[in-house]
């Protein structure tokens, strides 16, 4: 499953994150054409996770009803041309629009693959099959800033286009084709996987269902009641900071490293991938030890106060190349690190529709917090003509998140059950008679 399922799964977040991101590099040129100020770019940065969460819940809801195949080709056509789009924006306004709209397209992506997930893979396994998912934001991390400083130094004029055009254009239109592949490569469910043989499917089916049995008096299964639950409510509190502070990167790394004395485009795309080249070793050795020792609390919460710690400490390494880059790294590692282990508690309190309106509900105050989050740091940014107190804010919320999230849930371990021999034999007899 893990070879059948998650390279495709990774392709699409992989082109996600560079399409979401790559504003940041296309701002090193367009910032200048446009005559657009930091308020301007940190509202429009913010306004794709506002389109983001507007749609995330019905997004998802609607995933459980027709299918992961159909939902992600609608979700990565229509994102892959708003972001093609943003190559003829020539106002503002224009800018705003087109981040709402690149948001409002890819809003349930990210939490309908974890629900997805969670109908192949049962919870004791689930963090380290989550972890490499979302190893694709580091892999993006790593492939879009020297790709994309490129295309801004190799293209500049070409046909009458300015570089961060091309960038818009060249980022874009893969995410297209890739949601066109999706639809006709990946199955919806275990059983409809012609890939599998029927004794695979019984062993899928039998061992889902056995965990679920063994949590199952700890779990909300409808959406209603789920709501109901505080627990949700504090693990979305855990979400504005994860989510808030980890889409703070890319948004700003560029810039960071612009300040911190480097000026070449290329330079600045290479030198930013060394965050992503050391987080997504450190996110899959978190996300290992947090599947062996069957504890998902800590092992997000420390990440995250460790980026929280990275975002304080940031402003007092501009103007040196070198302590900057390594505080993003750490930064980029703890925010990476946290994600597999926090992903995966959401499904130990929730199943079935609970799992799938849940998910999105978490991750849609997290998006509403990414909002927030750009358009305060651009305002500041343009009010003090610094960035630090962006900076700093950063910062508060990751630690913030962590620490609601600690204080308010207690410890859920994932449980590990292997069905009945006979429960499988059964399955298995059961499969074929269908």
């Amino acid at each position: 499953m893990a070879w059948r399922l998650v390279p495709i799964l990774m392709l699409a977040y992989v082109l996600a994150f560079i399409d979401r991101g790559n504003v940041g590099f296309a701002k090193l040129q367009f910032m200048g054409d446009l005559r657009f100020s930091e308020a301007t770019f940190g509202l429009g940065g913010g306004l794709f996770y506002l389109g983001y969460s507007v749609f995330e819940i019905p997004s998802n809801l609607w995933l459980a009803r027709i299918g992961a195949r159909t939902t992600l080709l609608r979700i990565m056509v229509c994102w892959g041309l708003c972001s093609a789009a943003l190559a003829f924006m020539t106002a503002p306004s224009h800018y705003y629009i087109l981040r709402f709209l690149l948001g409002a397209a890819e809003a349930g992506l990210f939490p309908g693959v974890l629900f997805y997930l969670t109908t192949w893979i049962p919870p004791s396994r689930r963090s380290q099959f989550t972890a490499l998912f979302m190893s694709a934001i580091a892999i993006s991390g790593i492939v879009s800033g020297p790709l994309s400083g490129a295309i801004l130094g190799a293209t500049d004029g070409l046909l009458g286009l300015k570089g961060w055009q091309w960038l818009f254009l060249i980022e874009g239109l893969p995410s297209v084709l890739t949601g066109i592949v999706i639809y006709f490569v990946l199955a919806d469910s275990p059983q409809t996987a012609k890939w599998l043989s029927a004794r695979e499917v019984a062993i899928i089916t039998a061992e889902l269902q056995s965990e679920a049995n063994t949590g199952q008096q700890q779990r909300q299964h409808h959406f209603a009641a789920a709501l109901r639950d505080k627990r949700l409510y504090l693990l979305a509190g855990m979400s504005v900071g994860l989510i808030a502070g980890g889409a703070g990167i890319p948004l700003w790394l560029p810039t960071i490293l612009r300040g911190s004395g480097i000026h070449d485009s290329l330079t600045i795309g290479l030198f930013s991938a060394i965050p992503y080249i050391v987080a997504v070793v450190v996110q899959q050795l978190v996300a290992r030890s947090s599947d062996r020792l069957r504890e998902r609390r800590w092992h997000a919460a420390v990440p995250a106060l460790l980026c929280a710690i990275g975002w304080v400490l940031l402003p007092q390494a501009l103007g040196h190349p070198w302590i900057a880059i390594g505080l993003l790294t750490v930064m980029t590692s703890g925010y990476l690190g946290a994600t597999g282990p926090f992903w995966t508690m959401p499904s130990l309190y929730l199943s079935g529709t609970a799992a799938a309106g849940g998910i999105a509900l978490i991750t849609t105050c997290g998006g509403i917090g990414a909002f927030f989050a750009p358009t305060l740091v651009g305002w500041m940014t343009t009010a003090t003509g610094s960035l630090t107190y962006g900076l700093y804010s950063y910062g508060a919320m990751m630690a913030l998140g962590a620490m609601v999230m600690l204080m308010g849930t207690s410890p859920v371990r994932p449980a590990i059950a292997t069905p009945p021999a006979h429960e499988l034999r059964l399955a298995v007899k059961q499969h074929a008679d269908s």
